[in-house]
């Protein structure tokens, strides 16, 4: 039997699979609002087959937006049009997570196909465009091309952990099954976390044990926040790829921490910042959560150019993670997982992943091409 294919229990959360879409922004909302975009985007993946379909980084402030055209759940305003998306997800047998992110000081970045801004006041009006002034742990900008951020002060901190839990409830109010908080590929948490970003010299700043000290603060109170019977998951850069930034080691003793927290499982990336180095290629970060899932014993998602049924068979059939997320994947074939199934299973099963309306069809489509069985 295929593993991959097996059902998969968080909390009171089941997978019918363990094929999980990772968050992939979108750059398509005006003042956070979620639209039709949003809702055939996300849908043609649970159409597909996924067990679990994550939206994109959504900010929990206006502030913590990547960019102006960020999803955004910082207002009971955006709650109805994440609603009609969880419904559509549900209905299509998938779960359904949310992302809960603040940039931080890669906030307020241009849309990336988008590099002129129109002058003309209507037309910025048409798209949404805003800026705004950067918040992170300290006054160092990411890179030369990004504005000077502010540091927060501890006020600023208690109003993002705020939202943060607000974000939560309405997250839940929506109608999520799971919410994902993005402590990863250097945004505001993960900046608190590496030392390439924080260079505070309070109690959030300096030591391991200090720069945890606000991520923690922040995933307990959504934790707390949360249902019980739904798990929390957290995202996180397992190394910045950098000789003096975040390390694997580090991430284990970050993850042993949230697991105490009441975390349930760590969605493993890699980087997000500055002058941070790794070749990209099939399957090169699935060893960060092999290497988080055994360090600190607990359920890890694996994501990175998983592409292969076969590949992605074998990291759940080995012990290397729990989930595969696929992202630029899931782009190229939205129906990966009723494909990847039928590289597994050749039997009568192959093809119950596919819709209702659609399953006959493909069936008898295959016969008379003489092709899966």
């Amino acid at each position: 039997m295929s593993q991959l294919f097996s059902p998969y229990s968080l909390r009171g959360m089941r997978l019918r699979n363990r094929t999980v879409v990772a968050p992939m922004c979108q750059y398509s909302s005006i003042e956070g609002l979620a639209n039709d975009w949003h809702l055939v985007h996300l849908g043609r993946f649970a159409m597909g087959g996924f067990g679990l379909v994550i939206l994109e980084a959504t900010g929990v402030t206006a502030k913590g937006r990547i960019t102006y055209g960020d999803l955004g759940i910082w207002s009971d305003d955006h709650v109805p049009g994440l609603q009609r998306i969880t419904k559509f997800l549900h209905a299509q047998g998938a779960a359904a997570g949310i992302q809960l992110a603040h940039a931080g000081r890669k906030a307020s970045s241009p849309v990336p196909w988008r590099s002129e801004v129109p002058e003309d006041p209507q037309a910025r009006a048409a798209i949404g465009y805003e800026e705004w002034v950067t918040q992170a742990p300290s006054a160092l900008a990411h890179s030369p091309s990004y504005a000077m951020p502010e540091a927060l002060d501890a006020a600023g901190m208690d109003e993002v952990k705020d939202a943060f839990v607000a974000a939560a409830r309405r997250a839940d109010a929506a109608g999520f099954d799971t919410v994902e908080v993005h402590a990863a590929h250097g945004y505001l948490l993960n900046q608190f976390l590496s030392p390439l970003a924080n260079q505070r010299t309070d109690e959030f700043g300096g030591p391991l044990e200090n720069r945890m000290r606000f991520p923690l603060d922040v995933i307990g109170a959504v934790r707390a926040a949360w249902p019980q019977d739904k798990p929390l998951i957290v995202r996180i850069s397992a190394s910045d790829n950098h000789p003096q930034g975040w390390t694997l080691e580090d991430s284990i003793v970050f993850a042993q921490r949230m697991k105490a927290l009441g975390v349930d499982m760590v969605h493993c990336s890699t980087g997000g910042f500055d002058g941070g180095r790794i070749k990209a290629a099939p399957l090169y970060q699935v060893p960060f959560a092999k290497g988080v899932r055994e360090g600190a014993d607990i359920p890890t998602m694996a994501v990175g150019l998983i592409t292969t049924a076969q590949d992605a068979e074998a990291v759940i059939a080995e012990g290397e993670a729990d989930l595969v997320a696929l992202a630029r994947g899931a782009l190229d074939d939205p129906n990966w997982p009723v494909h990847a199934r039928h590289a597994l299973v050749s039997n009568s099963e192959a093809y119950a992943l596919w819709p209702d309306q659609a399953r006959d069809r493909m069936r008898d489509f295959d016969r008379a091409l003489g092709r899966n069985g």
